[in-house]
């Protein structure tokens, strides 16, 4: 059976265990690992955020994520709803490496919704870990105590919409803890989705302005990326050319768009998503897309 079929177990006295672990106390003894752990010879970011984000949000974890991963850096994250999933995708889009720890085992994917980036995760070279063996439920205990582990895993750590009680702050505590830089996404003030990322700001963690913010932070430059309509010969995944081929200079609703192409909503609103952040479309009504002019 394959690596990335079947779970691993990496014990703290083996030489694969992650070295950047073991500078902390409290780290766990064992980690059980479907696919592969982090190279330690490439820089990793951790993203984490808000489970019930904003679209904004959402918009924003997949462009930080796909730029991280276009240019070699390693994603971090836990798989949930939201920010993690959305920069896990970006990171998978921009042919990059991105891992999943886990706060049950590592052979349940959780939230179930995401089954699709949990086999995506293993296949693209990444990986699923977790602490707890085989068979281990999502209990609600566990991911707090997980997000020690994305933090440590990682050389920086992002923040994209957090309140002010919430576990990506705790990860953000955790990573402070273990001396590394924390990155916050600036929102609007009063929004409480914004609240715990700019008290972060306040707080001294850096401003995450722009995507390659965190390039110059690692010490790398960033590639000048190639836009589609600047070359007519880049070539869209098929459900991706579907949903655009579709759409036109007048405005569609995605209901529109589901009886045209007869994919799952669920797919359309995600490739929907990736065409705007790749200036393809554009959103001018809420719900409605239309092709970008130019």
């Amino acid at each position: 059976m394959e690596k990335r079929e079947r779970i691993w177990k990496c014990v703290y006295e083996d030489s694969q265990y992650p070295e950047k672990l073991k500078y902390y106390n409290a780290m766990p003894k064992v980690l059980y690992i479907r696919g592969e752990l982090p190279d330690p010879g490439k820089p990793a970011v951790a993203v984490v955020g808000a489970r019930a984000c904003s679209r904004y949000g959402e918009q924003q974890a997949y462009r930080f994520g796909k730029l991280l991963g276009e240019n070699g850096v390693q994603v971090i994250s836990g798989l949930a709803r939201g920010i993690d999933g959305s920069a896990q995708r970006g990171a998978l889009d921009g042919g990059g490496k991105t891992f999943a720890v886990m706060g049950c085992g590592g052979d349940i994917c959780y939230p179930p919704e995401h089954e699709e980036l949990y086999r995506r995760i293993k296949e693209g070279g990444g990986g699923i870990l977790s602490e707890f063996p085989e068979g281990t439920p999502p209990y609600g205990k566990n991911f707090p105590r997980r997000n020690r582990i994305i933090s440590g895993l990682a050389d920086l750590i992002l923040v994209i919409e957090a309140r002010v009680r919430s576990g990506s702050l705790i990860t953000a505590g955790y990573a402070l803890e273990q001396g590394k830089t924390v990155y916050a996404l600036p929102g609007r003030v009063g929004d409480a989705l914004s609240e715990g990322c700019n008290r972060l700001i306040a707080d001294g963690a850096g401003i995450a302005w722009k995507p390659e913010i965190l390039l110059t932070e690692l010490g790398i430059s960033s590639e000048i990326k190639v836009n589609f309509r600047q070359n007519s010969k880049i070539r869209l995944a098929s459900q991706e050319e579907m949903v655009y081929s579709c759409l036109d200079f007048q405005p569609k609703n995605i209901e529109d768009i589901y009886e045209e192409t007869n994919l799952d909503t669920k797919v359309i609103a995600e490739v929907l998503l990736k065409l705007e952040l790749d200036g393809l479309i554009t959103e001018p009504v809420k719900n409605y897309y239309a092709r970008a002019g130019g």
